[in-house]
C-alpha cells in the first residue's frame, strides 16, 4: 500500500485506492478529443480506445466499451445505498468508476463512467 502513496498524488490515491469519486465536470479528460488509448493512471494498463468515448452529459468521461474485457474487472458495489457495478483495473485493482446500461443503444448500450484522475492517455501514433 505504501508504494501507491509514493507513486500517486493524494487525489489519485483517494480515488484509485480508496474508491473515491472526483467532482463532476472537473476532470482533465471530460472534454478531451484526441485519438489514442486511455490507460490506468496507476499502472498504465490499456483500458479504453478514444473511438468509444462519448459525451454522456454525466460530468465524467464516458465510454461505450473497453479495449479488452480482460483489462478490467467488474464488481458489485452496494455502497451509498445503491446497487452499481464498479469498474476496476484488472492489473492493479485501481478503482476507475462504474458501468451502467444506459449508454448509446446504437453501440453497446453501455456507459463506462470513469474518473478522469484514474486515467492516463497514450496518444495515437498515426498522423491526423
Amino acid at each position: 500500500m505504501d508504494e501507491w502513496k509514493e507513486k500517486l498524488s493524494e487525489e489519485q490515491y483517494r480515488i484509485l485506492r480508496e474508491k473515491g469519486t472526483e467532482r463532476p465536470f472537473t476532470g482533465e479528460y471530460l472534454n478531451h478529443k484526441a485519438d489514442g488509448t486511455y490507460t490506468c493512471a496507476a499502472c498504465g494498463n490499456p483500458l479504453f480506445d478514444s473511438k468509444t468515448k462519448f459525451d454522456s452529459g454525466s460530468g465524467w468521461p464516458s465510454f461505450t466499451d473497453v479495449v479488452d474485457s480482460g483489462n478490467v474487472k467488474l464488481n458489485r458495489d452496494t455502497s451509498h445505498g445503491m446497487i452499481r457495478t464498479e469498474v476496476v483495473c484488472a492489473n492493479c485493482e485501481g478503482h476507475l468508476g462504474h458501468v451502467f446500461d444506459d449508454g448509446p443503444q446504437e453501440s453497446t448500450g453501455m456507459r463506462y463512467c470513469i474518473n478522469s484522475i484514474s486515467l492516463g492517455f497514450d496518444p495515437s501514433e498515426k498522423d491526423s
